[in-house]
């Protein structure tokens, strides 16, 4: 017998009091007894099993629990497109990546919404996080999926595919490659659950050409033939699979130069064309990220302080406004926000931005809070210093390296993150919970969950 089907079996032997694995796939038949006594070994499975087969079963077991208590994986995308047509808006629906103790981190995301009786919120994981923090998508879905079933959530659950980015350098040696790399990512994540995903060519747009089309000529060639695969491969997302996949587009790197109406415009014609070139004749993207002055994670000062950003709202609102009255899209999407200043988060929703990205000022709020142990994070710093030494530029300061690149301590430290006390990750889970309140207040989302279940009915 090999090892696969051994490990397999002692797997099944783990969960038979809980679960039926006569079928394909394995089906939870004790939803409370797999809540309460079996679903953090479900979740160590599937985070930290070396065998694929068991930690595939661990995820099956995971979802099935969650698809069986009244909660779904969803697309977005009739709710972005009732916004485009101006049938709902007030708010700004956050996109939340989350780097490490997931399951925890999305708990409090859950408690947080349901406290203010809110709606949407996004589950979200760039290309480049899964690298660095050691995240798959069955690995992050599973684990959004977990957290959603401890918390009895019922109703849809958006989990997206963030920056899924081109590669210029690679795609200027072997273009085929790198979109069929791509195109396996989507695949991948749409397997897994995903309802949503954020294709980002805006690497390849070139400055040099006076035309804007001709600038922006591969961006919206790339992004249709991605959505074009996806339409292809995918029906829907979601329980009974009637939503098409919620697919945006960007036109500005986040860090360069701002966006401008006259680079969407340019953006969309040449993406349209293509997409009626390929015989695409359902919908395109619901959403365009745009460029308006910041940038991922903040700008670090040599004292360790993150630069003041000049956030151009003007901007945001005229790109939201074009992409809703023009496309029919549901709007703008704001990258790199979450280091922004408190008092800048009621904004978004008054220039009727539809998305906002939020990841590094919950990753701050972790690394950083006072009862994070002191030993780890030394630990960790010491590792990046020696591991990515080759990506101290010179002239930083120590502090604007560590910060720059600590986001990178989370692939190597899962272990060690999932064995900090309990208290703490209790205390720390709590400050979470109550800034994620403070910042879904100010987006508009109180009072929202009429919301989902006007557009996604058959939740709470």
């Amino acid at each position: 017998m090999n090892e696969s089907i051994n490990t397999g079996e002692k797997f099944r032997e783990q969960y038979r009091l809980v679960a039926d694995f006569s079928g394909n796939e394995p089906v939870v038949t004790d939803l409370e007894r797999f809540r309460t006594r079996y679903l953090t070994n479900a979740i160590q499975d599937l985070l930290f099993q070396e065998d694929r087969v068991a930690r595939k079963m661990s995820f099956e077991l995971i979802r099935s629990a969650f698809q069986q208590s009244g909660a779904w994986s969803e697309s977005i995308d009739p709710l972005y497109r009732a916004i485009g047509k101006s049938e709902v808006g007030g708010f700004t629906v956050p996109a939340i990546n989350i780097r490490g103790l997931t399951f925890e981190t999305a708990r409090a995301v859950f408690r947080a919404i349901r406290s203010i009786d809110g709606g949407p919120v996004v589950f979200e994981l760039a290309k480049s996080e899964i690298g660095y923090t050691g995240q798959r998508p069955m690995e992050y879905a599973g684990l959004i999926m977990a957290a959603a079933f401890q918390e009895k959530v019922q109703g849809p659950v958006f989990i997206q595919g963030d920056h899924y980015q081109v590669n210029a350098s690679r795609y200027r040696e072997a273009p085929e490659k790198e979109i069929e790399d791509l195109k396996y990512l989507i695949q991948e994540s749409l397997d897994a659950g995903y309802g949503n995903i954020d294709i980002d060519a805006s690497t390849l747009v070139r400055l040099e050409p006076e035309d804007l089309r001709e600038q922006q000529r591969e961006n919206g060639r790339v992004t249709a033939q991605l959505t074009h695969f996806i339409r292809q491969i995918s029906t829907g997302a979601g329980r009974e699979k009637d939503h098409p996949v919620s697919v945006g587009g960007e036109i500005g790197e986040v860090g360069k130069e701002n966006s401008t109406p006259a680079e969407l415009e340019s953006f969309m014609e040449v993406y349209q064309e293509h997409l009626a070139h390929l015989g695409q004749r359902e919908e395109g993207i619901s959403k365009i990220s745009v460029q308006t002055g910041t940038s991922h994670g903040g700008v670090p000062l040599a004292d360790g302080s993150i630069k003041k950003v000049a956030l151009d709202f003007g901007a945001l609102e005229a790109l939201s406004r074009l992409a809703r009255e023009r496309y029919r899209m549901g709007g703008a999407v704001q990258h790199g926000a979450s280091t922004l200043p408190e008092e800048m988060f009621d904004q978004f929703p008054k220039v009727g931005t539809l998305e906002i990205h939020l990841a590094t000022g919950f990753q701050n709020l972790l690394l950083d809070h006072p009862l994070f142990p002191k030993e780890l994070y030394q630990k960790a710093v010491a590792y990046l210093k020696e591991a990515h030494k080759k990506e101290w530029k010179e002239g930083e300061t120590e502090e604007q390296f560590v910060y720059k690149n600590r986001k990178r301590i989370f692939g190597p430290f899962k272990k060690d993150l999932s064995l900090l006390p309990e208290k703490t990750v209790k205390e720390i889970m709590q400050s979470m919970e109550e800034r994620f309140i403070l910042i879904f207040k100010k987006l508009g989302l109180a009072g929202t969950r009429s919301v989902i279940d006007r557009y996604f009915p058959g939740g709470e």
